[in-house]
């Protein structure tokens, strides 16, 4: 598959500076960059506050933010993850402080309208489904928690999930499916689906050593577009490809078993904390030896191109 000709070039276009401590998380909002709509998008950091930046006309460049909106004064530790609902009218994000807010955006402000509480210490990470109607929540607890979007901008919990050793590092929707993946401390992938008959969730896929995963912490996962490959990132320092055959019909509570297609590796010497699938086919990759790497698949696998 020729994804893309040629090397990639990835070039500093702005330095966006208002946190004051690091930013943990950034999210596009998904209604908008195109038609018109400005782009915009979250950032979330260990100042406490959340950060909206949105696209300016701009004279030197193509792209130019601002800072549109702090919030602030609703965490009071660490806010780790952001996640825009798919309308992008909804903002979640969660905090060390073991919640996790919603803000809805209105005109050109930012309210809370409701804060999800029941995790016992860090919340992690934030993930909407591709309806917007269920929210999943992790935490250093070792638990995931699975929310159902009420009217009237309520939420009710309706599944704690119990099957992570250790602390929970990322909850990601499946793109299309109800279906839910975590990773975790204890180096493991869960998959977790609907039981039809019951509407009980539990656990129906763990990719982890014996079945050619992650020996250490897994970080981030990502999906390709169309959702029959992901990519998950390690402390082992290895990119590991998965793949489903989503063309099988959904036999299984509308789950098919994921299995391993190939490991990148000699890429990283440090933590690979972040992983991202983009639209056009390219895995970015971000390490703690402060290098981003490129990835593009080719008819032979997936390749890096020289010199990224």
């Amino acid at each position: 598959m020729d994804l893309l000709e040629g090397n990639l070039e990835l070039k500093e276009i702005q330095k966006l500076e208002g946190h004051t401590d690091r930013v943990w998380s950034v999210a596009w909002n998904p209604a908008t960059g195109a038609a018109g709509i400005p782009a915009m998008f979250a950032s979330c950091s260990g100042d406490k506050t959340v950060r909206i930046w949105q696209q300016t006309p701009s004279a030197r460049c193509s792209a130019s933010f601002e800072c549109k909106a702090v919030l602030e004064e609703t965490h009071n530790r660490t806010v780790r993850s952001c996640a825009w609902s798919p309308s992008g009218k909804l903002l979640a994000t969660a905090s060390f402080d073991a919640t996790t807010a919603i803000w809805e955006h209105i005109g050109d402000d930012f309210e809370c309208v409701s804060t999800l509480e029941g995790h016992e210490n860090e919340v992690k990470s934030v993930s909407w489904n591709a309806s917007g109607s269920l929210l999943a929540t992790c935490s250093r607890d070792k638990s995931v928690w699975i929310w159902e979007v009420q009217p009237g901008n309520e939420f009710e919990c309706v599944a704690v999930l119990q099957g992570h050793t250790q602390d929970v590092k990322m909850v990601k929707w499946h793109p299309f499916m109800d279906v839910l993946f975590s990773c975790s401390y204890d180096n493991t992938v869960k998959v977790w689906a609907e039981d039809g008959d019951t509407d009980d969730w539990h656990c129906v896929q763990t990719l982890g050593e014996p079945n050619n995963g992650h020996t250490s912490t897994v970080w981030a996962l990502s999906f390709n577009s169309t959702g029959d490959k992901m990519v998950t990132c390690s402390d082992d320092l290895t990119l590991k490809i998965w793949e489903t055959d989503s063309r099988i019909p959904q036999e299984t509570d509308g789950y098919m078993p994921w299995r391993h297609l190939s490991t990148l590796t000699g890429y990283h010497d440090r933590t690979i904390f972040s992983v991202h699938w983009s639209s056009e086919g390219v895995i970015a990759s971000g390490a703690a030896d402060d290098a981003i790497r490129l990835f593009i698949e080719n008819k032979d696998g997936l390749d890096m191109p020289e010199g990224r």
